[in-house]
């Protein structure tokens, strides 16, 4: 064997080296396998036990093409295998390959087929630095007929600018020859011979001569089988194309459904305050309206101008929030600088409803992960929950404790507490609470979903335990220092 012939060979190479070589046409891998099915339907259906060469991708679709051709033509056929050998890391970043290209190392002792068959199989074995590396084909050899398919993938070097470095594009179509040619196929099969087979041995019978032209009717029955598996492939790439389609347009359609469902939520919602102001309008144009009924629709105007305003604004501060999500940035703060300052703030509404407020938040509890500057909301809207839900005289807790690699944040109350079939609607947008059909507590309800989309985002979650007429628990977990949130794992890793 001559060690520096075996890197050097090159199928690609040898064939493009005869006078006046076939065309390669720039092809995709899809037709190459259509190439490959039809070359093997052929031989199958005619029985020709030939001698086959072939570096095939090593994907199951292209290596059962082989069992396909060993389990029906078997006992006298045999089967060469060019396999690129394993390569230490570092020599194939030296080499400048592609990374994950397939590695083909060099004997000729026939191994045992995969699956039972008396067909023979002959690795042959090429160095990490073969030319090969880039070559695929399918070589048929028999006395009635030879054909090589081969498929070559050229390197396309382009510069970097800025680091010098040499990139390959591997996403480049094939340059594929597939040709009959007695005269091609015997210097491909000559220079294989010369590189691999010692000089005492031959890789096929020394009588052996390629025809130069195979039978007409054998031509005729491989085109018409390259033009069935080509038609074969083009169907599957069509419906392969078509689902995908099919998916994108109904993620598309179930897009503007809920696009078209929010905004109808949007819509009614804005709508009920309105409602409430023209009714108060018009009784206020009442001649006989006495001045206590005047100071009564004045009122609802006000609370229902504030329902509008509250409306608004968190449905802009959502929108907001769910298109920056991607861009929001987290930041590490301390729950004993934003809760106290928050608790002062509604002590006199607590006051003036006649509930104890109180919090224990120690100093030395860990920093936890939050989006910037929105822990002191998260803390205000659930706070301000547990103030309006809470009857005169009740009692409202803000307690928050370390657990694991997190810190736990309570708000615990003695309110109205929450229906057991209610719980899983609080945080759908828009979702407020009734105790009776007549009762409603006002407010936009968007304050839970904007706290639960905010804690999503920093790594974080709540969870909330309610009984009626006991009271409700909101447990939010913030993750601290010591446990980075993906968001922010991901974008170091990036």
């Amino acid at each position: 064997m001559n060690v520096s012939l075996v890197k050097d060979l090159s199928v690609y190479q040898l064939v493009m080296g005869v006078q006046t070589p076939p065309k390669p046409l720039s092809l995709s891998p899809a037709t190459l396998l259509s190439l490959v099915r039809a070359q093997i339907d052929l031989l199958i259906e005619q029985q020709i036990a030939a001698t086959l060469w072939v570096k095939l991708p090593p994907d199951k679709i292209w290596q059962s093409e082989l069992a396909r051709y060993q389990s029906s033509v078997g006992a006298s056929s045999l089967i060469y295998t060019c396999q690129i050998e394993e390569s230490s890391k570092g020599e194939a970043e030296e080499g400048g390959e592609d990374k994950g290209e397939e590695r083909l190392n060099i004997s000729l002792s026939p191994s045992p087929p995969s699956s039972p068959s008396s067909s023979d199989y002959v690795p042959v074995h090429l160095p990490p630095d073969s030319q090969m590396r880039r070559e695929n084909f399918l070589m048929a050899l028999s006395p009635q007929f030879c054909s090589l398919i081969l498929a070559h993938r050229p390197l396309k070097k382009s510069k970097n600018q800025t680091s010098g470095k040499i990139n390959t594009n591997k996403n480049q179509p094939l340059l594929i020859i597939t040709t009959v040619e007695g005269r091609v196929i015997q210097q491909v099969l000559t220079g294989i011979q010369q590189a691999i087979a010692p000089e005492s041995s031959s890789i096929l019978p020394a009588s052996f001569i390629c025809p130069t032209v195979p039978q007409g009717a054998l031509m005729n029955q491989l085109l018409a089988k390259q033009l069935l598996r080509q038609d074969e492939i083009n169907r599957q790439i069509i419906t392969v194309r078509t689902n995908k389609l099919e998916q994108q347009n109904q993620e598309l359609h179930n897009k503007e459904q809920l696009k078209d469902e929010y905004l109808k939520n949007v819509c009614q919602e804005l709508r009920i305050p309105l409602t409430h102001m023209k009714t108060a309008l018009s009784l206020l144009n009442s001649p006989n309206l006495k001045p206590p009924q005047r100071q009564r629709y004045l009122q609802m105007l006000n609370t229902q101008c504030d329902q509008q305003n509250s409306l608004i604004t968190g449905f802009l501060e959502l929108v907001q929030l769910e298109q920056n999500l991607e861009g929001t940035t987290l930041e590490l703060v301390r729950l004993s600088d934003i809760v106290p300052g928050v608790v002062s703030t509604y002590q006199p509404v607590a006051q003036e409803k006649g509930i104890m407020l109180a919090y224990t938040v120690p100093t030395e509890l860990p920093s936890v992960w939050c989006v910037s500057g929105k822990l002191r909301q998260i803390v205000i809207n659930l706070l301000h929950n547990s103030l309006k839900f809470t009857p005169n005289g009740g009692q409202v807790w803000v307690r928050a404790r370390s657990q694991g690699d997190y810190v736990q944040l309570e708000f615990r109350d003695t309110g109205i507490g929450i229906a057991e079939n209610e719980i899983p609607k609080i945080f759908d947008r828009f979702y407020r609470v009734r105790t009776t059909a007549t009762e409603d507590y006002g407010g936009a309800g968007l304050g839970l979903t904007i706290v639960q989309q905010l804690l999503l985002r920093c790594g974080g979650s709540i969870s909330v335990k309610s009984k009626l007429s006991e009271g409700s628990t909101f447990t939010v977990q913030l993750a601290t220092v010591s446990n980075i949130p993906r968001a922010i794992a991901t974008e170091n890793e990036l």
